[in-house]
Formats: structure tokens, C-alpha cells, sequence
């Protein structure tokens, strides 16, 4: 496609030197054609004038002092070959003859005995033609450096079309070697011209679609990954249904499962949407505040177990629905792996929101879903720009997480 576009460009510009060319060709010749005409015309006037003082000053016409131009007192004097294509009423003409004579002839109205008379002025200017001898002597010069320029303005135009395309060419050539996944580069983008715009665009355009088809991916490795658990418990529960009814530990199970679930999927769609969503200043201890309220909506915790070091207002930059989402699981995950008599501890300092749960002595590790969670956490935290850190013990759990402050 691009050695197409430059083949119509030096197409184009070739054209367009040829046409230019060929037209001041023509012009030149027609304005010296026109000027040779007008200096013979010229000629004529001035002996014509010359004549009518001579008639008015001797009473008859006298033969003209040049060898080029002839006076005739009628109209039947003047040479067959000028009389066949000058009528008598013409005042004057132009005769070219196939034996290579070239006449001009100028009609002299004079009164001669109270009547009026017609005198003509015959000019053979075959001799003093100037543009047809040049085209003669010189004219395979003349012809040979017009093709000369013409060439030289081929090259021009060929080293124009290639020099305007190639850019273009090179932007071609740097996208159709882009890979999925690669980065995105184009040594174009800083031009100041449209072309550098295109390149700027181009590449924003490829790295939005890269990110889709990041998002699009990472959305179907986490539906595979992080749904299968819970909907195995959810199977596998359901199958134990068909022996016996299910009891209260299989019916909170399954309730378990399906909660987990639906707060996956919920951190699912938020990630693949993340890009899409605009970062704003979030008051965290309003979302911790709120986030607190429900796990003791849903939860049978005792609050006075909770232990908060926060300052008054606590502002950084993120999503508000992301914050909410990444601040709910983190206080489940609290609570599922410190059990309903877990002490949870939520303290801000230097820069870093500290989450801190305990875990009894001697309770077996409950690791549940856990690894998948720490995956969707730490995806929460990097879409926006945030980061997460996780202090496994044996007698507590620590989750550090450093929001995006407010400049």
C-alpha cells in the first residue's frame, strides 16, 4: 500500500511538472509568435502613415522606401495568392502560402479626385521571421534542454515522492511489526506535523486495545481460576444432598461459597472495568467506617474486638468503588482466617493503612480460597496505583496497604 501511495505521488507531481513544463512551452512561443506579429504590424502602421503624407503632400502614391513591404493602389494589383484569402473589405490579413512566402497586408483608405479610394500595403516578411529560423538553427538545442529540465524535474519529483512517503512507510512498517503484548513505540510520534499526530494517536490506540485485550484475558484466567473453588464446595455440597439433608455446617457452607462468589465476581467486573474508571479523592475512614458496619451486618463479631487508630480525615486518590471492594475483602479475609473471636486492628501511620488480625493459638490454618483472594487484592490495589503487602504470622495476620496520597 505505501509503494502504492508513492507511486501515485510521483505520478502526480510528475504530471503536474510535465503539464507546467509544456504549458510555459506553449506560452512561450504564442508570446513570440504574437510579438513578431506586432512588430510587423508595427512596420505597416508607420509606412502606411508615411504613404497617406506622401498622397496628401503629391496627390499620388509613392513607392515605399523598404524592400519588404509594397504598395498597391487596387485591390486586383495585389498577387492571387494574397486576394484568395483576403477579401477586399478586410482592413487587414495574414497570407500564408504553400511556396513559402509570409504576407501581412494593411488596407490605406485615401480620397483621390473627390473619391474615395482603397491602397494596400503588402508585406512579404518571410525574411525577418525570427521564431521559425530559431526553431530551425536552434531548435534541437532548445528541445534537448527542455528534456534535460524535464528530466531533472522527474528526479525531483521522484526524490519529493519519496522523501513525503517515507515517513509513512516507516509508520507501516513500525505496525505491522507490532506483537500482542509488545510495547508500543512509533519514531514518528515526534513530529510536529499530521503525521506525528497520527503516530500519537496510533500508538494510543494500540496500547488502549493491548490493555482490552489484557483485561479480556485476565477477566477469563480469573473466572477459571478464582470461581472454581467455591463452585467445587457448592458442587460437591449439593452432591451430599442426594445421601442425606444437608445440615446447618453444609447450609453455612454453601452459603459461604455462594457469598465468596458473588464477592468475586463483583471484584472481577471492577478490575475489568478499572481503566474505565476515573481515580478521585477518597476519604478512607469514611469507606473503612462503612466497610466495618457491614462485616457486623453479616457477621456474628463482637465489635468491642476492634481496635482503631485513624486521624480525623484520611484522604488518598483512587476509585471509590475499587477502595470499597479491596477494604471489604481485606476485613472478611480478617475475619475468616482469625475466626468469630479474632482481635482486628486498623491503624494508620507513616504513609501505610495497617490491617491486623489475630489468630488463635493452635487453630488450624484455614487457607480456604486465601491464595486467590491475595491475587484479586493485589490486583485491586495495583489498578489503582496503590500497593499491598502481606505479613503472614503465627499469631496474627498483617496486611499493609500504602494508598496513592494527595499531592
Amino acid at each position: 500500500m505505501s509503494k502504492s501511495i508513492r507511486q501515485r505521488l510521483f505520478a502526480a507531481l510528475a504530471g503536474f511538472t510535465i503539464l507546467l513544463c509544456l504549458c510555459y512551452t506553449g506560452l512561450a512561443l504564442v508570446i513570440a509568435y504574437v510579438t513578431e506579429d506586432m512588430l510587423v504590424q508595427r512596420l505597416l502602421e508607420r509606412e502606411a502613415a508615411a504613404v497617406s503624407m506622401r498622397w496628401q503632400q503629391h496627390g499620388k502614391l509613392t513607392p515605399s522606401g523598404s524592400d519588404l513591404i509594397t504598395v498597391y493602389g487596387s485591390y486586383l494589383d495585389l498577387p492571387q495568392a494574397v486576394r484568395a484569402q483576403v477579401p477586399p473589405s478586410a482592413p487587414r490579413g495574414e497570407v500564408f502560402t504553400t511556396t513559402g512566402q509570409h504576407y501581412h497586408v494593411l488596407a490605406l483608405d485615401v480620397v483621390a479626385a473627390g473619391q474615395p479610394q482603397r491602397a494596400y500595403l503588402l508585406a512579404d516578411v518571410a525574411p525577418v521571421l525570427v521564431v521559425s529560423r530559431l526553431a530551425r538553427e536552434v531548435g534541437g538545442v532548445v528541445a534537448g534542454v527542455a528534456l534535460a529540465l524535464i528530466g531533472l524535474a522527474l528526479l525531483l519529483a521522484y526524490w519529493l515522492a519519496r522523501r513525503l512517503v517515507l515517513p509513512l512507510q516507516r509508520l507501516a512498517q513500525e505496525a505491522r511489526r507490532l506483537a500482542p503484548g509488545g510495547a508500543v513505540h512509533f519514531s514518528e510520534r515526534d513530529r510536529p506535523d499530521e503525521i506525528g499526530f497520527l503516530a500519537r494517536r496510533l500508538e494510543t490506540t494500540f496500547a488502549e486495545l493491548q490493555a482490552v485485550l489484557r483485561r479480556e484475558q485476565a477477566f477469563a484466567r480469573d473466572v477459571s481460576h478464582e470461581l472454581r473453588t467455591p463452585l467445587t464446595l457448592m458442587h460437591n455440597t449439593l452432591a451430599l444432598d442426594d445421601a442425606q439433608p444437608l445440615g446447618k455446617q453444609e447450609q453455612a457452607q454453601l452459603r459461604q461459597s455462594t457469598d465468596e462468589m458473588r464477592a468475586t465476581i463483583d471484584v472481577l467486573f471492577a478490575l475489568a472495568r478499572a481503566e474505565q474508571l476515573p481515580g478521585d479523592v477518597v476519604e478512607l475512614r469514611g469507606c473503612i467506617e462503612q466497610c466495618l458496619l457491614r462485616l457486623l451486618d453479616e457477621h456474628p463479631w463482637d465489635a468491642s474486638l476492634l481496635t482503631l487508630d485513624l486521624p480525623e480525615r484520611l484522604e488518598a486518590v483512587g476509585n471509590p468503588q475499587l477502595v470499597m471492594l479491596l477494604l471489604n475483602n481485606c476485613l472478611a479475609n480478617a475475619l475468616f482466617h482469625g475466626g468469630p473471636a479474632c482481635r482486628i486492628s486498623i491503624a494508620f501511620a507513616q504513609g501505610r493503612l495497617s490491617i491486623v488480625n489475630t489468630v488463635t493459638a493452635g487453630q488450624p490454618r484455614r487457607v480456604h480460597g486465601f491464595a486467590h483472594g491475595q491475587n484479586l487484592l493485589l490486583r485491586l490495589a495495583q489498578a489503582m496505583h496503590w500497593d499491598i503487602v502481606f505479613h503472614p504470622g503465627a499469631a496474627q495476620y498483617r496486611v499493609d496497604i500504602i494508598p496513592l496520597q494527595k499531592q
